[in-house]
């Protein structure tokens, strides 16, 4: 007797039934992956975070990795002789916090793109039925369904994961063009301060001089208690402004350190200088803005995924192909079972999405638009400032301060023979530490004016579209790899 022809009892089928769930369950989860629990540990972290500076040698390779692909990097990294502004431009894209999280959400769209147009997981079926008599059987049905994407969404789907990904790549170039003009800006902050501070020393050491010779010629009655009162006020403001001085330098040193990435108490010495930014005679201006400015690379990245965003959502009004096969029984006879669908796209034929990544797309185009209208005017903003400021810069600088340094030098000569007019002393000093202190000031706004005009013009092309791929340690490391 042919055993298929056999009907089969309800308790007998019971056991097959819940075999063959038993393994496909069993195939399902032995695919899934295992969750992992990962602590947040600050109390290592800080450990870490202080000692940044220490691993000397991942730092040298890494700058070593910079020249190599074409971007400014120190040819020698050594901390030995203290921190100059060149290895500090590469600490800073080492150990920046804002690039660190950047470099992670790119790593994020990467493991998106790995792993997007993937085929939908099989459908696993059971359908059964018993007949509550003595003689009745048991119905059943096995079925594995699979989704056929003959639509060509998944290639779609990858095509704006990758676009999407290279926009975060995009993030991550501009963020590190502008870290380092960020950097390059603190360091010349840093160094104005350090020698403003400098400076007041120098005047108050002046006012000293003076005071104890005044000091002396009042006691002899050749000079009022008023103006010699008058000069130790003046040399009294002097020192609260030399506390105050010290802060603001401590305060852009800080400020710097949180820039490279490094906690406040880093013994690292920093070398004070002022960025040298090569001024670059493009011709045009705002066409070479359109070719490498680095913000307007990111618009555009953007704009390329919202392009594929739409033309997935368009993809999506077309149907894939869903069948299933299985087997089953019923009133004792075995049973193939076959079935397809396929989804009819005349009712939202998906509308709503295709309407919003229109409109999304408009978004990403203005974006770009007036991010280009914007970026045009800080640029002609940013080459009226460096010419006004050049020019007011050339004036102090050869005329101005000059010209009151010669007046300092005979008035502290009259002082030593006796001849002091208090009024014009004080108004020397202090109108020669102000011209002075305003040519700091003009200097740092001008280097200021050239490292936003460099920022703005972009990196060359040899290496701004360089793709960067992202790790991540415990050390808080975001680099290239």
């Amino acid at each position: 007797m042919d055993i298929s022809t056999v009907p089969l009892r309800a308790g007998s089928l019971r056991g097959v039934i819940a075999g063959a769930a038993g393994v496909a369950l069993g195939v399902a989860v032995g695919g899934c992956q295992s969750y992992e629990r990962s602590a947040l540990d600050l109390g290592s972290h800080r450990a870490a975070f202080e000692g940044r500076l220490d691993d000397g040698e991942a730092i040298a390779a890494f700058a070593a990795r910079l020249g190599a692909e074409g971007e400014p990097a120190p040819t020698r990294f050594d901390l030995s002789d203290g921190l100059s502004l060149a290895e500090g431009e590469v600490v800073a894209l080492f150990f920046n916090a804002d690039l660190r999280l950047a470099r992670l959400e790119a790593g994020v769209a990467l493991a998106t793109a790995e792993t997007a147009g993937l085929w939908a997981d099989p459908t696993f079926g059971f359908d059964g039925a018993e007949i509550l008599s003595p003689a009745g059987l048991f119905e059943y049905g096995l079925t594995i369904g699979l989704t056929l994407p003959v639509s060509g969404r998944l290639a779609v789907e990858r095509d704006r994961a990758e676009a999407l990904h290279e926009t975060e790549l995009r993030r991550v170039v501009d963020l590190e063009w502008t870290t380092r003009a960020r950097t390059r800006s603190a360091w010349s902050a840093w160094t104005v301060a350090r020698e403003r501070t400098r400076l007041l020393d120098d005047v108050v050491e002046q006012v000293e001089r003076v005071g104890a010779l005044t000091g002396r010629l009042e006691e002899a009655g050749e000079l009022t208690r008023v103006e010699g009162r008058l000069l130790r006020a003046q040399l009294v403001e002097l020192r609260a402004e030399v506390v105050e001085a010290r802060l603001v330098e401590e305060r852009a040193r800080v400020e710097l350190l949180g820039l490279l990435g490094l906690a406040a108490g880093a013994g690292v010495e920093l070398v004070p200088s002022l960025a040298s930014v090569v001024e670059i005679d493009v011709g045009d201006g705002v066409g070479r803005l359109i070719a490498a400015n680095t913000t307007l690379a990111v618009r555009r990245a953007a704009y390329r995924a919202a392009e594929e965003t739409l033309r997935l959502e368009i993809r999506e009004q077309y149907p894939d192909i869903r069948i299933g096969t299985g087997y089953g029984s019923e009133e004792g006879d075995d049973r193939l079972l076959l079935g397809v669908s396929v989804p009819i796209p005349i009712l939202n034929a998906n509308r709503g999405g295709i309407a919003r990544a229109r409109a999304r797309r408009e978004v990403a185009r203005a974006a770009a638009e007036t991010t280009f209208e914007g970026l045009t005017r800080e640029l002609a903003l940013a080459e009226a400032t460096l010419d006004a400021t050049r020019a007011r810069r050339r004036a102090f600088e050869t005329e101005l301060v000059p010209m009151l340094d010669e007046q300092a030098g005979e008035v502290e000569r009259l002082a030593e023979l006796g001849e002091v007019d208090t009024l014009i002393l004080l108004q020397t000093v202090t109108r020669g530490y102000d011209a002075k202190r305003r040519l700091l000031d003009l200097r740092l706004a001008e280097v200021n004016a050239l490292i936003e005009r460099a920022r703005l013009l972009g990196p060359d092309e040899a290496w701004a579209a360089a793709g960067v791929d992202v790790v991540d340690d415990q050390n808080g490391k975001g680099v290239r790899r």
